[in-house]
Formats: structure tokens, C-alpha cells, sequence
């Protein structure tokens, strides 16, 4: 279906930013989904971007009907393994599993069919049967040397479900091979390796600040010191004030005191004089 020029460079740019942002925002990218399924309903581009965003959301009934609509537009069976994996999402393994098995398979790309495949495992481990999954992920795409670009995630899949069976040598064995074909580190095998190894990773950051957090420490207690030492060398200076102060209170008593005396002295020599310098009456 065409649309006016105007609308098309909308919905296009809609659909650019579900893109963009479908692994690292899923809900921004489906808010954009909605846009784009407003503008242009009819437009299978569309209803299949807004699947997967529903999808990336969990929204696995709304998905399912936006991909069943972008089916019956194009025809196509592409769509199929994420069809069957949003019955997985919605609690029926059992329909997945029929999915699988259907004749739609067939039509599909070799790496549809690995997808498929994976789904159908992922099935089985809902229904707790083990040793199923591990025999259906098993497979000549499996066994393969070469690295295509499913084969990191299907080697996961397959150590996954050993591990999960207890079956830990083989689980270590294929995590690692999937290592080697992880090169853009799509999985955490590297990680599920080093665990069964008994490998702890320490966090650098957390170092930092335990490190930052006792220089911190060290630095505020000689601070603390150093303020000690301030309120010491003010207490000693308060104390030579006062000492000061007291003895230079001393010396001015002691000198009011010698001026009294003084004073005394003078008075007493007045009276002296004056009996000195009185007339003497004769005796008779």
C-alpha cells in the first residue's frame, strides 16, 4: 500500500526510532510502534514493527495479533518461529510445539529453522522435559565447525540445558565452544564458564570507593588533629592571658599599696614638724 509523501516520511521516521531503540529502550520503541500503527495500519512494515516492540515488552497476545496481521498482508511465513514463540509467552507450550512440527517449517531460511528449533526446545524445558529439549536442539547446524550467525546462540541453548540437566562436563565443554563463536559477546557464556570454574569477579568500582572512603577517613582524622592541636595552642595562649592578667593585677595592688604607705609616712612627718615648730610654755 502507498502512502502521500508527507505521511510515508512520518510513518518511515516512526519505524526508524523503533529500531533504534528496540534493544536499549523497548518501551521508547513502542510508544513509537503506537505512532506508526496510528498513521498507517494497512502498512505490513508497520503491524511488523509493532510487533516486535510489543514483543521486546512482553506484550506477547498484542504481539502475536500484530504479526498474524503482517502475515495474512504478505503472505509470508517468516514470522513464524516469533509467532510460535509468543504461544510460549503466553503459557501454551503445547501450540508451540505444533507450530513447530507444521508444514510452515519447511519454507523457512536456514537460520528461521534454527530459530525454530530453539523455540521448540525452549517449549520442551517449559513442559520439564529435559532430555527432549537437549535431543531436539541436537542437529547437524550443531555439530557444525563452522560459525554462522546462530551458532552462539543455539551452542547456549544446548549448554544451558546440560547444565540444567546435570550434566556439567558436557555443559562446561559446550559453554565453552560457545565462547569461541560468541564474538560479539551476545550471551554471557563467558561468564556461566568462569562461575562453573569457581571464578568470583571483583567489582573495580566498588574498590575505588572503599579506597576513596579510607583516604577520605585518614584525611579527616588529621584534620581533626590538626584542630586538636589549634584548641591546645589557644587553651596555653588563654592561659597566659590569665596569667598576665593576674600578675599585672598583683604589681598594680602592690604599687597602690607602697603609695599608701607613702602617703602615711608623709602624714606621720607632718605631725612631726608640726609639734617641732609649736611655742613651748614656760614651766613654773
Amino acid at each position: 500500500m502507498s502512502l502521500p509523501k508527507g505521511l510515508a516520511e512520518d510513518v518511515s521516521r516512526n519505524l526508524v526510532m523503533v529500531a533504534r531503540l528496540i534493544d536499549e529502550d523497548p518501551e521508547g520503541a513502542y510508544a513509537y510502534s503506537r505512532i506508526a500503527l496510528r498513521l498507517a495500519s494497512r502498512v505490513a512494515a508497520v503491524r511488523e514493527a509493532a510487533g516486535f516492540a510489543a514483543y521486546a515488552n512482553q506484550k506477547y497476545s498484542e504481539a502475536l495479533a500484530e504479526f498474524r496481521a503482517a502475515r495474512r498482508m504478505t503472505g509470508s511465513v517468516e514470522l513464524w518461529p516469533v509467532m510460535a514463540d509468543c504461544e510460549r509467552g503466553l503459557g501454551r507450550p503445547e501450540k508451540a510445539l505444533e507450530m513447530a512440527g507444521a508444514p510452515e517449517v519447511q519454507k523457512l531460511d536456514k537460520a528461521s529453522q534454527v530459530e525454530m528449533r530453539l523455540v521448540a526446545a525452549g517449549a520442551r524445558r517449559d513442559m520439564d522435559q529435559l532430555e527432549a529439549a537437549i535431543v531436539t536442539l541436537q542437529s547437524p547446524e550443531l555439530a557444525s565447525n563452522s560459525v554462522q550467525p546462530w551458532t552462539a546462540r543455539l551452542r547456549y541453548a544446548y549448554a544451558d540445558a546440560l547444565l540444567a540437566a546435570g550434566r556439567e562436563g558436557e555443559a562446561r565443554e559446550w559453554f565453552a565452544k560457545t565462547v569461541e563463536s560468541d564474538k560479539d559477546s551476545s550471551t554471557d557464556a563467558s561468564d556461566r564458564l568462569a562461575e562453573m570454574d569457581g571464578v568470583e569477579f571483583v567489582d573495580a568500582l566498588v574498590e575505588d570507593d572503599d579506597e576513596s572512603g579510607q583516604v577520605t577517613a585518614s584525611k579527616a582524622g588529621t584534620e581533626d588533629e590538626h584542630q586538636d592541636d589549634d584548641e591546645d595552642e589557644d587553651d596555653e595562649g588563654d592561659e597566659d592571658d590569665d596569667f598576665e592578667s593576674v600578675t599585672a593585677d598583683g604589681i598594680a595592688d602592690d604599687v597602690d599599696d607602697l603609695e599608701n604607705e607613702d602617703e602615711d609616712d608623709d602624714l606621720g612627718n607632718d605631725e612631726d614638724d608640726r609639734e617641732d615648730d609649736a611655742p613651748h610654755r614656760p614651766q613654773s
